[in-house]
């Protein structure tokens, strides 16, 4: 059996419009100590991350306690929306997932999203095959991994998880098949969602 725990990043300062380099807040520095005791007693064998500081810095504090470098895996960033600041978010989150395909000339769709985090899923569960694993991520990216293991999960419950940060969600996989998938809140005791 592989646990994979995705950590979506902690509360990021949306001040900072460059999506690459946008940091944590005071709040979301703290709050990262929170996904360190967590994950203290889980026999972590790997950290991933995507290259975006905040997702970084989310499992930073981690790693460094328990002795382990993060490996960077370009493929798990979140979804270019595209070259311009988007000021509805949410009507343009909605039409993406209204419509896996769509998406702004310069950005990417949530299929793309999707098949890209998947690829890199699945290379990630063949290289650390029975062990436990933490890959820091972001709500979109995340969202589009629970969804193509369990088509339900929509845009309702993207808008139900946008404002949880940090998350923590447990995939259990067996060979390449989920078998089981925990929504954990740790901003409330970790109590599963």
């Amino acid at each position: 059996m592989t646990n994979v725990y995705f950590v979506r990043h902690a509360e990021p300062d949306y001040n900072v419009r460059d999506d690459f380099a946008r940091p944590l807040t005071k709040k979301g520095k703290e709050d990262a100590k929170l996904v360190s005791s967590y994950l203290s007693d889980k026999d972590i064998h790997v950290v991933i991350s995507s290259p975006y500081l905040r997702a970084i810095d989310t499992v930073k504090d981690f790693a460094g306690e328990v002795g382990l470098d993060i490996k960077i895996v370009d493929d798990f960033r979140e979804r270019k929306v595209g070259n311009v600041w988007i000021e509805d978010f949410n009507s343009f989150a909605k039409k993406q997932w209204e419509d896996f395909d769509y998406k702004l000339s310069d950005g990417e769709s949530l299929r793309e999203v999707q098949n890209r985090n998947i690829k890199a899923l699945n290379e990630v569960l063949r290289m650390y095959e029975g062990k436990n694993i933490v890959i820091g991520t972001h709500g979109t990216a995340l969202s589009t991994i629970i969804n193509y293991y369990d088509s339900t999960y929509g845009y309702d419950d993207f808008e139900r998880m946008k404002l949880i940060m940090p998350w923590i969600v447990k995939m259990q996989v067996k060979k390449d098949r989920c078998i089981n998938i925990t929504k954990i809140d740790i901003l409330n005791g970790g109590r599963s969602l």
